[in-house]
């Protein structure tokens, strides 16, 4: 019997191609899927087979694949201007999606007034990392230091890995790295601990770093609310709520990195609104251009902003840039995703669905091989019970067999599905999840 076509395609793939955050010894063993096309929340792999996208592919989409009115905007772009410089140049596009990026930020204390463009969620945190050491050079003298939670992923850049903290992921690159101060993570908790408890010990312990170390700290950045990479660990707001009034007293900037948490995808618009905190420097990417195209930006202030102005003799330049930065293609992209969003009520849609996820996810808690679900809005990790090696990947090649895309982060699995989805598609995610439970634990 002669090769299929996903065969074909993965053995031309295993010869050409290195993959991220994979071990190719075990490459083709996994039957990886071969995707040919996609139409809303549905997948088609090269053999004409159908799956749910689960995980949004990678936590980027919002309303689903091909969606017409993001295909018609960036068309449209494409017939005006593909590309051009943002150095020494602007372009309409690049404005108004900063306009409304910064019309939907959040509000409180501070307001986030400007906003700097770069590729993608690690370029982004590279931005904001340099962004705060130079305005603490530029304002009370230089504070080399940051301060960044154990259990935290800002991506794979060697600044974004720093200020990182699963150690599966960053323990090889740790003598080429910015030096740190770790906090314990809030979302790590005690059998029987509360989230509010655990926020409280974090605190103190974030009070204790600042009280020794803080006059060397430029920046505290987190993942408000929800650590994606460390399998979907949630905190009580309390903790960012404490983190902004501990690092204003001592002159310390606040990174929120909403790469992840953005756009959404915890029931709000961004993560650190169920704290009711501004950051004073905001991370934003992933879904920002519905999944299209990779785009990135760093919303700030204008106290941090004003740091860089000056004569240019003075080198307070922000000497920072790409090629593509402030791409107009995924501007586009990005703008008319932001404004879709306003026009269908998404976020509200979007905190509706995670309600209906929760609820239907409810009765798994029980099953053997749960041994817990970690959920804010539609960001849930289910942590699976070990049962032999890749415990993890065995469910969702159970679930994929049952027509559902999805993707773990060690033993725990992560659903994270685009925001658009109907119920009816809830329950087929949750239902192929719990099959292949029962599959691998029988």
């Amino acid at each position: 019997m002669g090769e299929t076509e996903s065969e074909r395609w993965r053995r031309r793939d295993a010869a050409a191609v290195w993959h991220p955050f994979t071990q190719h010894s075990l490459w083709l063993d996994d039957e990886p899927t071969v995707v040919d096309r996609a139409e809303g929340p549905w997948l088609y792999d090269v053999d004409g087979n159908r799956y749910l996208d689960g995980v949004s592919s990678l936590w980027v989409t919002t309303f689903g694949h091909r969606e017409p009115r993001i295909d018609a905007a960036i068309r449209d772009q494409l017939d005006r201007l593909d590309h051009a410089t943002f150095l020494g140049a602007t372009h309409p596009v690049g404005i108004e999606l900063a306009e409304r990026l910064l019309a939907v930020a959040p509000r409180g204390d501070r307001e986030l007034s400007k906003v700097f463009y770069a590729g993608d969620g690690s370029s982004a945190v590279e931005v904001a990392l340099k962004m705060a050491y130079q305005y603490s050079t530029q304002t009370n003298g230089p504070r080399p230091q940051f301060i960044r939670l154990s259990q935290a992923y800002h991506g794979d850049t060697l600044g974004a890995v720093s200020v990182g903290g699963v150690e599966l992921f960053h323990d090889t690159y740790r003598p080429l790295l910015l030096k740190t101060l770790e906090l314990g993570s809030p979302g790590v908790r005690r059998p029987g601990q509360s989230a509010a408890e655990r926020a409280a010990e974090s605190i103190e312990e974030l009070k204790r770093l600042l009280a020794e170390h803080g006059d060397q700290v430029c920046a505290l950045i987190v993942e408000p609310l929800v650590q994606g990479a460390a399998g979907m660990l949630t905190h009580h707001p309390d903790f960012l709520r404490a983190a902004r009034e501990l690092t204003d007293a001592h002159g310390v900037l606040l990174i929120c990195d909403e790469v992840a948490t953005g756009v959404g995808r915890t029931g709000r618009m961004w993560a650190s609104q169920h704290a009711d905190v501004v950051p004073d420097l905001l991370v934003t990417a992933k879904g920002i251009t519905g999944g299209y195209l990779p785009l990135s930006a760093v919303l700030t202030t204008q106290a941090v902003y004003d740091a860089f102005l000056g004569a240019p003799a003075r080198a307070r330049t922000f000497f920072h840039g790409h090629t593509y930065t402030g791409s107009p293609l995924a501007a586009a992209a990005a703008l008319a995703n932001l404004r879709l969003m306003a026009e269908t009520n998404l976020v509200d849609r979007a905190a509706r669905l995670g309600d209906r996820l929760g609820a239907r996810l409810a009765p798994l808690a029980e099953h053997p091989g749960v041994v817990e679900i970690r959920r804010l809005g539609t960001m849930t990790g289910v942590e699976v019970r070990p049962r032999g090696e890749r415990t993890g990947v065995r469910v969702c090649r159970f679930a994929r067999n049952r027509g559902v895309w999805i993707r773990p982060l060690g033993d725990t699995v992560i659903l994270m599905p685009p925001l658009g989805l109907e119920d009816t598609q809830v329950d087929m995610l949750v239902d192929a999840l719990a099959g292949a439970l029962d599959e691998v634990y029988r």
